[in-house]
């Protein structure tokens, strides 16, 4: 298995549908392991109980690192072969560098961490599955700040696809999925 990006609309199934691609890894050898990479941060009620209800569905045989923004840095640290990383998922990753709860938007970061992401993809020794938002196909945000964040998620989905041998849309919970096809410039 390579890297693999399976995007959706909110609750399409895209954790359900990666969490199945984990377990089918699992599966296929004794020695597989699986690292859940969960990006959420828990800033209400509503959120805590989702991270609590993701924690209490995800399977067994899954472990669990959170972490909101050093995404490149827990990727090479919890990469090794046998290994599949989960990541789930990227639009609260990117949330969490462009809508910090406290401060601002550090942007020059945001951009380091973005390009070592990118960068660190190529040569990881372990396959990654991203779970990110669809965001794009609905009514245009009137907010600049919106507007900038659904362009953001764009490119941020369309350059880790890249990167990807495999696509997934999911689609009232049915995947799919095909090759990605490389950039032609």
């Amino acid at each position: 298995m390579s890297h693999h990006l399976i995007v959706g609309g909110q609750r399409s199934g895209k954790s359900r549908h990666a969490e199945r691609l984990a377990l089918q890894w699992l599966a296929a050898s004794p020695e597989h392991r699986v690292t859940v990479v969960a990006t959420a941060v828990a800033w209400d009620d509503e959120m805590r109980a989702r991270i609590a209800r993701h924690q209490a569905e995800r399977p067994a045989g899954m472990t669990t690192v959170e972490e909101p923004l050093a995404l490149s840095r827990v990727l090479r640290e919890q990469a090794a072969p046998g290994r599949l990383l989960l990541v789930d998922c990227l639009t609260l990753w990117l949330t969490n560098w462009l809508m910090p709860a406290e401060g601002q938007a550090d942007q020059a970061a945001w951009r380091a961490e973005r390009e070592a992401l990118l960068t660190t993809l190529v040569a990881l020794p372990s396959p990654v599955v991203f779970v990110s938002n669809e965001v794009g196909w609905g009514i245009i945000p009137l907010s600049r700040e919106v507007r900038a964040f659904v362009d953001e998620l764009g490119w941020l989905n369309q350059a880790v696809a890249q990167r990807c041998t495999d696509l997934t849309l999911m689609v009232a919970g049915q995947p799919w999925t095909r090759p990605v096809i490389a950039s032609q410039g």
